[in-house]
């Protein structure tokens, strides 16, 4: 019998990034280590994490939750090749 598993956004993503393959340039790696939430952003993202905890998330607010966590989780997928691409030694030709 066969097992599937759930592959999830941050899988995919995984598998094309390749987070574990640190090859981008150091001003690449420097950029993407800059993108973050807004205030904005990250003040909902509590305030729907908040009504999560309590229970008393509606399923639209739930989608948009979810919506936020994705692409957190795409942000920490290209941070980490970003991070391991920093902290290989550089070569000169």
């Amino acid at each position: 019998m066969e097992e599937t598993q759930t592959i999830t956004e941050a899988g995919i993503l995984a598998d094309v990034i390749a987070p574990d393959r640190g090859d981008l340039s150091p001003e690449v790696a420097h950029s993407l280590l800059r993108w973050k939430f807004t205030n904005r952003a990250a003040a909902r993202m509590n305030q729907l994490a908040e009504r999560n905890r309590k229970g008393t998330i509606s399923e639209s607010d739930r989608e948009e939750l979810q919506r936020y966590l994705r692409v957190g989780n795409f942000v920490n997928v290209v941070q980490a090749k970003a991070r391991l691409s920093l902290s290989k030694p550089t070569t000169t030709d």
